[in-house]
């Protein structure tokens, strides 16, 4: 079955509303404390849906995959499907390469994060190392403090869960 777009829609700018559309709803849920299991299913579906819609946009680049790949390991670790989470984390960072420190650092924080669920203590150590070794070299101060404070949560969260 072929699938056309009726002929007076602008694909391209479906795709970048839909590709941000769904990158915002699924912060909207990963911010949520208390997400419900369909919630959590929703977040899913938004962050790989905010996904595929970047990898139709004509303007899509490495950087924008390899947040949305973060984006989806973070929806996957936060709902505890460390493998899914993994997966798009270590895709995430082979597609952060050469980009800021920033990205970098936030792709090594995604494996973290997946590590944790996964209960990979050495992993989850060397990629908050890389984490901050990328934040020293974040110069907006911004970002710095934001990939500061994820850094930080997952080193409590690590220490805790050995515990």
């Amino acid at each position: 079955m072929s699938h056309q777009a009726p002929s007076n829609l602008d694909v391209q700018l479906a795709h970048r509303h839909f590709s941000a559309d769904c990158y915002n709803r699924t912060w909207a849920l990963i911010d949520k404390p208390d997400r419900t299991v369909a919630e959590t299913e929703a977040m899913i579906l938004c962050a790989a849906a905010s996904l595929w819609h970047w990898t139709q946009r004509t303007d899509c680049t490495d950087r924008n995959l390899s947040i949305g790949h973060w984006q989806v390991s973070r929806a996957y670790a936060l709902a505890g499907r460390g493998e899914e989470a993994m997966r798009h984390a270590q895709r995430a960072l082979a597609l952060a390469q050469g980009s800021p420190a920033f990205y970098v650092g936030y792709a090594h924080e995604a494996i973290a994060r997946a590590a944790l669920v996964l209960k990979d203590y050495p992993l989850l150590a060397d990629h908050l190392n890389e984490a901050r070794r990328c934040a020293a070299e974040v110069t907006d101060a911004r970002e710095r403090e934001w990939l500061d404070q994820d850094v930080k949560w997952l080193e409590t969260a690590g220490n805790a869960a050995r515990t």
